[in-house]
C-alpha cells in the first residue's frame, strides 16, 4: 500500500491562525503608528514627530550639550556651533532691517544634505527658537511652524542694529524611532550702527510689569546646584500657570561666546517656588532669561549671574 504522506491541515484551523497573525499584526502596527503624533498643523505639514518624555527635575535638562561628565552635568554649553551630531542648521534668511518686521526661515539638514522633517514634541513644541543680540539684549522665545519639505518659518523682528544670535533647540527622530537633541546656533545681522548695551550687574531680584522676581542660589562651575524663583504681585505669590508644560523655562547665557543652556524646572512648585537644578559649565558671567505665565500671559525677567 502506498504511503499516504503527511495529513493534510484542516482548513478552518488555517483560517483561524490566519486571522489570529492577521490580528497580532494590526496590534503591533496601531501600537507602533500610535506612538507618532503629526506636527505642522498649521501648515498642514504630514512630517511625523514622537512624543519625548522629560526626566524628572532631579538633574538640570540642558539642550544641546554634547560634552558630559561621567554624571551626565554639562561641561560645555551647546549652541556654539552650526553643525553637531551629523546635523545642520541651514537659515534660509540671515538678514533683517532693523525694527521691521521679518521672517526667518531654517532648515535642519542631515549629514547627507537632506531636510529633516521628524521632530519629537518637547515641552509641547517640536522647535524651540531662542533670539538674542550679541550683547545679550532682545531675548526672544520664539516658536516657528514647518513646511512639509522640512523649511520651519517665524516672523522674526531684530529690534536694534547688530549681531544677534539664534538658537535652534530641538529632538530629532530617526526612522528607528531613537532620538538625538540637538542645539544649533547661527548669527543673524541687522546692519546700521550698532551700540552695544553694557550687561547689568549682578543682581538677585528684579521686576518685570509689576512683578518681583527673586531667586536663590549659588551656581559653581562644573557644580549641579538649585535655583529657585520665587515671583510676587502686589498681594503676594503670584498665581504661577504652566507654560509649555512647566511653571517656568530658564535660559543661561555665557557673556563672550553666548554658549547656550536651556534648564526646566522640577515637575511641581516647591514651597511656591520653582526649581531648578543649574550646571554652568565654567566661571564666567551669565545672563539669565527666566520665562513664567500669570493670567495667560508669558513675561521674562532677566538677571545677571558672576560665577566664580
Amino acid at each position: 500500500m502506498a504511503d499516504p504522506g503527511p495529513a493534510e491541515p484542516d482548513r478552518s484551523t488555517l483560517r483561524l491562525a490566519l486571522v489570529v497573525g492577521g490580528l497580532v499584526l494590526a496590534v503591533l502596527l496601531g501600537f507602533g503608528l500610535g506612538r507618532l503624533n503629526t506636527t505642522g498643523a498649521a501648515t498642514g505639514s504630514p512630517s511625523l514627530a514622537a512624543e519625548h518624555t522629560d526626566p524628572p527635575g532631579v538633574a538640570p535638562h540642558n539642550h544641546g550639550s554634547a560634552i558630559t561628565t561621567d554624571q551626565g552635568a554639562p561641561t560645555e554649553p551647546g549652541g556654539l556651533a552650526v553643525s553637531s551630531a551629523g546635523f545642520t542648521l541651514t537659515p534660509l534668511t540671515s538678514e533683517f532691517t532693523a525694527g521691521r518686521p521679518g521672517q526667518l526661515r531654517f532648515q535642519v539638514r542631515d549629514a547627507q544634505r537632506r531636510p529633516v522633517t521628524r521632530f519629537a514634541i518637547v515641552h509641547d513644541k517640536p522647535m524651540h527658537l531662542i533670539v538674542v543680540r550679541r550683547d545679550l539684549t532682545g531675548y526672544q522665545h520664539l516658536h516657528p511652524t514647518m513646511a512639509a519639505d522640512g523649511t520651519w518659518s517665524v516672523p522674526l523682528t531684530l529690534g536694534q542694529p547688530g549681531l544677534w544670535r539664534a538658537y535652534a533647540d530641538f529632538t530629532v527622530v530617526a526612522d528607528n524611532g531613537a532620538q538625538t537633541a540637538v542645539t544649533l546656533g547661527t548669527d543673524l545681522v541687522a546692519p546700521g550702527d550698532y551700540r552695544p548695551r553694557p550687561l547689568p550687574g549682578p543682581a538677585t531680584s528684579t521686576t518685570v510689569d509689576g512683578f518681583t522676581v527673586g531667586y536663590q542660589g549659588t551656581p559653581q562651575p562644573g557644580a549641579t546646584v538649585p535655583l529657585t524663583f520665587r515671583v510676587d504681585g502686589a498681594g503676594g505669590a503670584a498665581p504661577l500657570e504652566r507654560y509649555l508644560g512647566a511653571y517656568g523655562h530658564l535660559v543661561a547665557l555665557r557673556e563672550g561666546d553666548l554658549g547656550y543652556l536651556h534648564v526646566h524646572p522640577e515637575t511641581e512648585l516647591v514651597d511656591g517656588q520653582i526649581k531648578f537644578w543649574l550646571t554652568t559649565p565654567g566661571p564666567g558671567r551669565y545672563r539669565l532669561y527666566l520665562d513664567f505665565q500669570v493670567n495667560a500671559e508669558v513675561r521674562t525677567a532677566e538677571f545677571t549671574l558672576t560665577v566664580s
